[in-house]
């Protein structure tokens, strides 16, 4: 053990001592009021935020953070202090990794690694992560005795739907065995100095802050957060020098088990720092140690099918077949039928099958048509399978899918087609996913998937569109009056445990993926799961959306942690938001409006503050009364934020989501107001960000909110 412990701090003062050096260079360079930060991040130095709450902004604020990292290579012989000195090296590779975004602020530009990783990427994995479809997080580093071990590992990982991040030459060595990579893959090279390692441990760290509501310079709460809810490993290949090892110090300091494949003998920790010489074990030996279980596929397919490859985006020249709404005929249609009228894994291809072979892009008509039952089917999980079609077709590698119901684009790529995927391997995707992930409401199902233009059409004309229409009807007459039940959402709870969504007709979760009818669906699937109904009894403010079942509800989920919620409001006990939102609403004081920006957008807002700045106020579990984080879609409803006035406080928007939102909130406007065209008053930051400017442009357009009573 003491051999370990002096190579812990070996490598932990050869990183204090370069850290110190490069800093005072720096400053030397640039002066000490130079600015020092990662992009796209209201973190600063996200590790070092977390761990003392000092919040670096400029190069005049290392020098006491270099202090606090020497301070904690104590020297001492024993593990606990050794691990404190594995932290020193996490916090000297933050510091040597600021400094080359004060260099340059695209560092990485010429090499195979992303480096530092936004804040919008962490949140968008949120739901991903909380929902088990990635299970887990391995951090690859080093380089592979050989190459194609290290690819089999990789590739393991990506099938079991894990997400990988890769530090090294181990990256080229993937890339040389055709591993693809990217977030799209869930397979991200960070770089290939080991410095570059803290980027992945800067995702947990903020993981911590984002979902966790981690207090910064609460170490303790912060290391405990990070063992307990992160679920991430380190897999090391090749020989490891000192420094390497400080690092995987750090991370077991953080909770997360260091597997290497060569043999370390008596340095070995239970349970921490366990070797794996042979590379086939080396996934469920890192897996065990963590505890993470995968579920198992569901189907079996000649090409992978995971979450990993559900961002995959197939280009046209690199597409062998496309079905394509703009082109051919297409449909999407999931339908309740009797019991005794289905044939149970009935699965027809109806109409030509695709070409074997050819040497031009291959353009089809294509219907996918299922019928379910069973004796708790209900019609409306119709379109909650239906929309999960989505999902399991880009699961299969090699597949891309966008749209819904008639409008439609499906590709398969030349190289899965060569593979030997097949439509009817489309079929056996359905069947196995819906009576796997649904086999509590669905006892039968069966499968018919149409290629023959005309047949498309007349499903489309007798069948599909008929029940579109009777759905929108039926969606259209749902709203939180016309109800008697509401219904709590907790899934994220595994990364944030002091929040609990609360999800009506008129207001879905926040994340986005939830609606009530998602939400009606999970109870029925799971009654003990992370969706329970609250009965709409008891309301004690109709203004709000205030109930006392529904403060009952929120209480007993989030174990007294939130005691009392309103439905409707900003500024009175709104709703908590976990980290995961698609979008943040706040206050902006001059006009007496409000703002809503959407996390992929980047630049800033009238508020004086970005995405990110006010995420950090609002997520973490906590009530943040002038700041709530929602889903897109809510912004369209009749509910949103009426306490305060309701779409007409909306000054501001981003381009990109008021365009996107533009018709559904004309629509509410206008039948809630009168307005027309209400979104051409709601300025965005090709008008201004300033909020002089802003009001200026809300007087012009005699924008409602300046005769409206202040909102606070």
């Amino acid at each position: 053990m003491s051999a370990l412990i002096d190579l812990i701090y070996q490598g932990s003062n050869t990183v204090a001592d370069l850290t110190e050096q490069s800093v005072n260079a720096a400053i030397e360079k640039y002066g000490a009021d130079a600015r020092a930060a990662f992009p796209e991040t209201g973190y600063f130095a996200p590790t070092i935020y977390a761990a003392t709450g000092v919040k670096v902004k400029t190069l005049g604020d290392l020098p006491a953070c270099v202090g606090v990292l020497k301070s904690l290579i104590t020297g001492q012989e024993d593990l606990g202090a050794a691990l404190n000195a594995g932290l020193a090296t996490a916090v000297g590779a933050e510091i040597l990794e600021l400094l080359k975004y004060v260099e340059s602020p695209n560092p990485y530009e010429n090499e195979s690694g992303i480096g530092f990783v936004p804040d919008a990427v962490i949140r968008s994995l949120g739901v991903p992560l909380v929902t088990g479809d990635i299970p887990g997080v391995a951090v690859v580093i080093g380089k592979a005795d050989n190459a194609a071990d290290a690819a089999a590992v990789v590739r393991d990982y990506q099938d079991k739907g894990i997400l990988s991040f890769l530090v090294g030459d181990v990256i080229e060595q993937l890339a040389e065995q055709g591993v693809r990579m990217g977030l799209e893959f869930r397979v991200v090279p960070l770089g290939h100095g080991i410095t570059s390692v803290i980027h992945v441990v800067t995702v947990a760290v903020r993981a911590a802050l984002i979902f966790g509501a981690v207090t910064p310079g609460d170490l303790g709460a912060l290391l405990q957060y990070t063992k307990d809810r992160v679920p991430a490993f380190v897999n090391t290949f090749g020989a490891l020098d000192a420094i390497t090892v400080s690092a995987g110090a750090g991370a077991i300091a953080l909770g997360f088990p260091v597997i290497p494949d060569i043999d370390l003998g008596d340095l070995q920790v239970p349970g921490a720092l366990v070797s794996e010489t042979d590379h086939s074990k080396m996934v469920e030996k890192s897996l065990e140690l963590r505890n993470i279980h995968v579920k198992p596929k569901a189907v079996s397919l000649p090409v992978g099918f995971a979450a990993a490859f559900e961002g995959e985006i197939i280009r046209k020249k690199d597409t062998y077949v496309e079905f394509d709404s703009d082109h051919s005929k297409t449909a999407e249609l999931v339908t309740m039928k009797p019991v005794e009228e289905i044939e149970d894994h009935k699965i027809t291809i109806l109409g030509p099958e695709v070409p074997e072979t050819s040497d031009e892009l291959i353009r089809m008509s294509i219907a996918t048509l299922v019928n379910v039952g069973g004796a708790k089917m209900q019609p409306d999980f119709e379109p909650v399978i239906e929309r999960k079609i989505h999902t399991w077709y880009n699961y299969m590698e090699g597949v891309m899918h966008t749209g819904q119901r008639n409008l439609l684009r499906i590709r398969i790529s030349k190289s899965s087609w060569e593979r030997g995927l097949r439509l009817k391997d489309f079929g056996e995707v359905l069947y196995s996913m819906i009576r796997t992930d649904f086999g509590e409401v669905v006892d039968k199902c069966e499968i018919t998937i149409c290629t023959d233009t005309a047949a498309v059409e007349k499903a489309l004309d007798e069948v599909c569109f008929p029940r579109y229409r009777a759905r929108d009807d039926r969606l259209a007459a749902l709203t939180d009056e016309s109800v008697d039940t509401f219904y709590t959402c907790t899934l994220c709870q595994s990364f944030a445990p002091s929040h609990c969504c609360v999800v009506t007709p008129e207001r879905l979760g926040l994340c986005g993926a939830v609606s009530w009818l998602d939400a009606k669906a999970s109870y029925q699937l799971a009654p003990t799961g992370p969706s329970r109904p609250i009965a709409k009894t008891g309301c004690t403010d109709e203004r709000l959306g205030a109930y006392e079942t529904v403060n009952q509800a929120v209480a007993e989920a989030t174990h007294g942690a939130m005691e009392k919620v309103t439905l409707y409001s900003l500024i009175e006990d709104p709703m908590t938001s976990c980290g995961c939102f698609e979008c943040i609403c706040g206050i902006e004081p001059m006009s007496g409006g409000v703002v809503i920006v959407n996390r992929e957008y980047t630049g800033m807002t009238p508020t004086g503050m970005p995405f990110g700045e006010l995420a950090s106020m609002t997520g973490g579990g906590v009530q943040t009364p002038g700041f709530m984080g929602h889903g897109r879609n809510f912004v369209a409803s009749k509910k949103f934020i009426r306490a305060e006035g309701g779409l007409e406080r909306i000054v501001w928007m981003t381009k990109e989501l008021k365009d996107d939102l533009a018709p559904k909130i004309n629509k509410t406007a206008k039948e809630l107001y009168g307005i027309d065209n209400f979104t051409d008053m709601i300025a965005d930051e090709t008008i201004t960000t300033d909020p002089e400017e802003l009001v200026a442009f809300l007087t012009e357009k005699g924008h409602p909110v300046l005769n409206m009573d202040p909102i606070m």
